[in-house]
C-alpha cells in the first residue's frame, strides 16, 4: 500500500498529535471555567437541517452524499457552528438563556481555498446563544484571548469588523446592484471605485488600521448617528485589551463573515500565515423561521500546530528493563511520561526518550 491520502488531507504524527490534544485541553479548560459546557455533535447529519440553522452560509463548502438508510441527503460538517446552533434550537430549546456551549472536532471542506490547501481540519470554539449584546461579545473575546494565552499562543492580534455597516449606512438609498458593486469596491479598498459609485462612502476606505485611530476616523464619518451604537459597543469590547493583544479595525471587511450580524473579528498570531480563528455575532434560526441572537468564536488548530505553536515540552522518561512497577507508578503520579524497556536491549534513544532513570532518579540524556 502506498499510504497516500487524498489531496487536502493529512496525518498528524507524534509529537504533533499530542500538541493538538494539549491545545484543545487548554482551550476547553478555560471555556469550562467560564461556564461553557461541551457538546459533541455527529460528523454528518441531514443536509437540509444543517443548512437551515444559520442565516446564511451553513452549508457552504459541505461534502454531501445520500444516506443508504434514509435515502436523504446528508452533509459532513464544514463548520461546527451550525451544529451547535441546531442543538441549542432543538435539544436545548428549553434551556434558560443564554446557553454557553463549547466544542471541538474535525470539519471537512468540499474544496480547499487558494491560501490554505487543507480540506480537513480541527475546529475548537465556544458559542453563547441567546444574547448578542456588548457584554456577551466582550465575554467571548476575552475568553478567546485567555484560552490562547493558556495554550501558550502569544503575540496575538485581533482585527475587528462591522459586517452590516454598509447595509446600515445605505438603507434604501441604493438599489441592489449598486449596493453589491459598492461592497465589492470597499472589500478591494478601491478608493477610486468607491468614489465613482458614491463619494459619501469614500471615508470608509480610510477608516481601517490600528484600532484607536481607525475608530476615531469612523466616528468622524457623518452617518446621522446610524453607527454610534456599534462604534460605542466596539470601543467597550476593546476596553482592557490594550497591552494584551494588538487591535486593528477594518470596518467594511465582509469576506468570511457572511453569516455574522453587527460584529466580526479575526484572530492572528505571530509566525502563523493567515488567521488562527474568527468570531462574531450571528442569528440561530429556529423552526418557523424565528431567529435567536448568538455570539461565538472558532479556533483552527492546524495552522497553529503547523507553525510549531502550542508544542509544549516533550519529556519521556526511559525505565530500564526490570524497573519495579511501584516505582514506575510513583513517577507517573509525579507527572512523568514513562516508557518501560520491554527487553534488556532497549535503549532510551530507540524509544525517543529525553530522560533515563538511573539509581531511582530521572536524569536528562
Amino acid at each position: 500500500m502506498s499510504g497516500l491520502l487524498p489531496e487536502g488531507f493529512h496525518d498528524r504524527l507524534p509529537p504533533a498529535a499530542d500538541a493538538a490534544a494539549r491545545l484543545e485541553a487548554h482551550v476547553l479548560g478555560v471555556a469550562r471555567r467560564y461556564g461553557y459546557e461541551q457538546v459533541d455533535p455527529p460528523l454528518a447529519e441531514f443536509a437540509d437541517e444543517l443548512g437551515s440553522r444559520l442565516s446564511s452560509g451553513g452549508l457552504r463548502g459541505a461534502v454531501r452524499f445520500v444516506d443508504p438508510v434514509s435515502q436523504r441527503t446528508l452533509a459532513i460538517r464544514p463548520d461546527l457552528t451550525a451544529q451547535v446552533g441546531r442543538i441549542a434550537a432543538t435539544r436545548m430549546a428549553h434551556h434558560p438563556r443564554p446557553v454557553r456551549l463549547s466544542y471541538s472536532g474535525q470539519v471537512l471542506k468540499l474544496t480547499a481555498s487558494e491560501l490554505d490547501p487543507r480540506r480537513a481540519m480541527r475546529q475548537i470554539g465556544c458559542e453563547l446563544i441567546g444574547r448578542d449584546t456588548v457584554a456577551a461579545a466582550r465575554e467571548i473575546v476575552q475568553l478567546a484571548i485567555e484560552a490562547l494565552d493558556a495554550a501558550g499562543i502569544l503575540s496575538v492580534s485581533l482585527d475587528f469588523t462591522l459586517p452590516d455597516l454598509i447595509d446600515t449606512l445605505v438603507g434604501d438609498s441604493l438599489d441592489a446592484a449598486t449596493l453589491a458593486a459598492l461592497r465589492e469596491r470597499l472589500d478591494a479598498k478601491d478608493a477610486a471605485g468607491v468614489a465613482a459609485i458614491d463619494a459619501r462612502y469614500l471615508p470608509l476606505v480610510e477608516a481601517a488600521g490600528p484600532f484607536d485611530a481607525a475608530i476615531e476616523r469612523l466616528r468622524a464619518i457623518d452617518a446621522g448617528n446610524a453607527l454610534s451604537s456599534r462604534i460605542d459597543g466596539l470601543a467597550r469590547i476593546a476596553e482592557g485589551l490594550e497591552g494584551k493583544v494588538a487591535l486593528t479595525l477594518d470596518p467594511t471587511e465582509r469576506h468570511g463573515f457572511e453569516f455574522q450580524s453587527w460584529l466580526g473579528f479575526s484572530i492572528f498570531a505571530r509566525g502563523v500565515r493567515g488567521e488562527i480563528g474568527r468570531g462574531g455575532t450571528y442569528n440561530v434560526v429556529h423552526g418557523g423561521g424565528s431567529a435567536e441572537p448568538a455570539v461565538g468564536f472558532s479556533l483552527y488548530a492546524d495552522p497553529m500546530l503547523d507553525a510549531g505553536l502550542a508544542a509544549g515540552e516533550r519529556r519521556r522518561l526511559f525505565l530500564p528493563y526490570g524497573t519495579p512497577g511501584d516505582a514506575a507508578a510513583r513517577l507517573r503520579s509525579e507527572g512523568w511520561v514513562t516508557v518501560a524497556a520491554l527487553e534488556a536491549e532497549d535503549t532510551p534513544q530507540a524509544q525517543l526518550c529525553t530522560h533515563v532513570l538511573r539509581e531511582g532518579v530521572p536524569q536528562p540524556l
